[in-house]
């Protein structure tokens, strides 16, 4: 992989709400950096959450700052049409490399009142266009595009000239990004332009299923531990390690109601 993305969708297919615009800001620079650690060789992508950029020019700066330093991030991704241009050039002249999301923007899904398309019609695709030619002349160095015909993907690969990644937008994109849990199969209900390449959802619930099995049959597989100093085919600790009355001991297992793993002197 050339590129790792950590987007918003960490919302959804990590944390568990029902939309990308819930994502935490101090979470996704968490995630960042903890793929920049697992991968350091390779190029990683932040997402800018929702209202984390749209707020205002000093906090925008100030976000992807942190994304750069304490998330580690390479390279920051925004949603942005035209009206981000000023935005897209302070953030370049600060010195953040900036990729630029057009065509349909998730965050903007409360607008619509769900996820959708976008260049569609005629305007629709003179208006992505003129996005990603405008971004691109902010300082963008990267553009994303997504949910587009073929069509309005082959117009901004001729306007343009920084790298085009593409998610739902064709195959002559530069490059593709797919959200790992739709490539996986670990999604219910993927987008229609996300083809799962594995089952993984299905082998997880099946593995789950036969270790309830196990534990109710007391088969839980591995390997034991033993006692230092006696074989390992003995047959019962209980001659070396004295028996504690079961009346002394509260449900819990432990003598007196303390703790696991707590200390206390034992009566009687």
């Amino acid at each position: 992989m050339h590129v790792l993305l950590v987007g918003d969708t960490a919302a959804e297919v990590i944390l568990g709400f029902p939309r990308t615009i819930d994502m935490p800001l101090d979470v996704g620079i968490a995630l960042t950096a903890a793929v920049k650690r697992g991968a350091p060789k390779t190029m990683v992508m932040a997402d800018m959450p929702f209202m984390s950029y749209q707020a205002g020019d000093a906090a925008a700066i100030r976000n992807a700052g942190r994304f750069m330093t304490q998330g580690l991030a390479d390279i920051v991704k925004v949603e942005a049409d035209s009206s981000f241009a000023p935005l897209v050039a302070k953030m370049a002249r600060a010195g953040v490399p900036i990729c630029a999301h057009v065509g349909s923007r998730p965050q903007l899904a409360g607008l619509s009142g769900g996820y959708g398309s976008a260049g569609r019609t005629p305007k629709e695709a003179d208006k992505v266009v003129a996005d990603a030619v405008c971004l691109e002349q902010s300082g963008a160095v990267m553009l994303l595009i997504e949910a587009v015909p073929d069509e309005v993907t082959a117009r901004v690969l001729e306007a343009t000239t920084v790298p085009l990644i593409g998610i739902g937008a064709g195959s002559a994109c530069h490059g593709q990004v797919l959200v790992l849990h739709d490539l996986l199969g670990l999604t219910d209900t993927p987008p229609r332009f996300a083809q799962p390449l594995a089952a993984l959802g299905p082998a997880i619930q099946e593995a789950a299923a036969q270790w309830t099995q196990r534990v109710a049959r007391r088969q839980v597989g591995g390997e034991r531990y033993h006692m230092k100093g006696l074989p390992k085919d003995a047959a019962s600790t209980e001659t070396t390690v004295p028996r504690i009355r079961s009346e002394a001991l509260d449900e819990s297992g432990c003598r007196d109601g303390s703790p696991m793993g707590r200390h206390t002197p034992m009566k009687g």
